[in-house]
């Protein structure tokens, strides 16, 4: 991977990591289109992901103070000696805690039981493809019939773990993992802005843990062949961060005043473009490097 490439694929992390549209799915996709023409892989897309995650943790950085500060003096006995004082009851800041922590449950345990398949047959093109549309359909729904009632006070721990399960599914690159955050948000009656804000919260463990266990596990492997050097994956992810700060800024201003049928036609245009360039070999399923 040249460093004009690593500029290419920052900007599309940054770009498309919190729109519910899959970075995953578009790193995949373009990066085969570079000239290189290789997959960038699963461990570049999850280091590059540390980039737009601390552009998450910059935004919200009172909020996520406000929750630690919350959880620790429930956590304490501040708030009554009981054990439901001690999980957050008298306080919905500090509730969030453990539901963040809650929610980032299903998508470890599930990510590393299916690790070998999320870095090889999950990233078939064909795959992708159908979960790009599939999804698409999902979320056209869910935004369609959701009431848009709740706000984010009154998210409880089933609430939490279906939010959890739901960000697991982005595991198969399509699906997005604000997409899944954010269709179960809704199904479940949360505000559009409700549903997008807790995505990000959520998104912050087991993103920003994947990223560190990709970095630690891969560093060996960087730069050797058909994988990018870690100086162009740190580059990718100095642009993913800045890029990924003006987007957060820009969608939440954005789905507080239109709905999400934008994302959805793009998700199904793009599927059936990446099914175009399969057929007519432009593509490969499972990379040129495969």
């Amino acid at each position: 991977m040249t460093w004009w490439e690593a500029v290419v694929l920052g900007l599309v992390q940054g770009l498309t990591e919190f729109l519910p549209i899959s970075s995953s799915a578009h790193l995949r996709i373009v990066g085969e289109l570079l000239p290189t023409g290789t997959d960038p892989g699963a461990a570049f897309t999850a280091v590059t992901q540390i980039g737009t995650e601390s552009a998450v943790l910059l935004y919200f950085r009172r909020d996520i103070a406000k929750i630690c500060v919350a959880w620790w003096r429930a956590l304490t006995g501040q708030h009554g000696a009981g054990w439901r004082a001690r999980m957050g009851a008298a306080d919905p800041d500090a509730r969030m805690a453990w539901w963040i922590a809650l929610g980032s449950v299903p998508i470890v345990v599930l990510g590393l039981l299916f690790e070998d398949s999320i870095k090889g047959p999950f990233r078939n093109l064909f795959l992708v493809a159908m979960t790009l549309a599939g999804f698409a359909l999902v979320l056209g729904w869910a935004d369609r019939r959701g009431t848009k009632e709740r706000g984010l006070e009154t998210i409880t721990w089933r609430h939490a773990v279906l939010f959890g399960f739901a960000q697991a599914l982005a595991l198969v690159p399509g699906v997005s993992r604000s997409g899944g955050t954010i269709t179960a948000g809704l199904l479940l009656g949360y505000t559009r802005s409700a549903a997008a804000r807790y995505s990000f919260l959520l998104a912050i463990p087991a993103v920003l843990g994947s990223g560190v266990q990709q970095l630690v596990t891969s560093l060996d492997d960087f730069g050797t062949a058909g994988t990018p050097s870690l100086g162009v994956t740190v580059l990718a992810t100095l642009i993913a961060f800045v890029v990924g700060y003006l987007v957060i800024i820009a969608f939440l201003k954005i789905v507080e005043s239109y709905s999400y049928q934008p994302f959805v036609v793009y998700r199904i245009a793009l599927a059936a473009v990446v099914v175009v360039l399969l057929l007519a070999g432009v593509l490969e399923p499972m990379g040129a490097s495969a």
